[in-house]
């Protein structure tokens, strides 16, 4: 029987995320580069195991994706080393239809 990813949708998040809490986008740098949340910390997928330590562990952490199958895969991953981590469902394209903010370094800010 697979396991049970723990995770949270965008409607459930408060507005504004609890500073214990930090908003992990494992998406690749032209997806981050588009349109990402503005407190989000990068760090694509392929590239997490070698950049853990640029995750802080005492803090819950919420992954997210473009639509949510990347960040359940990582949420996995963490959740077994030690992180309390949760997978933001229906990620970045939930994120933008609920109206929450994006940022990207040129333009105006896009989910893709």
């Amino acid at each position: 029987m697979p396991s049970q990813v723990p995770s949270v949708s965008v409607p459930e998040l408060p507005a504004e995320l609890p500073a214990e809490t930090t908003l992990l986008d494992v998406r690749e740098q032209d997806e981050w580069d588009a349109g990402h949340a503005p407190q989000a910390l990068h760090i694509p997928m392929g590239e997490l195991a070698g950049r853990l330590g640029e995750l802080p562990e005492d803090r819950d952490v919420l992954v997210i994706c473009r639509s949510g199958g990347r960040s359940a895969r990582v949420t996995e991953y963490l959740n077994a080393n030690g992180w309390d981590a949760r997978n933001v469902d229906g990620g970045m394209r939930s994120w933008q239809s609920a109206g929450r903010p994006l940022a990207a370094d040129t333009g105006t800010p896009e989910v893709i």
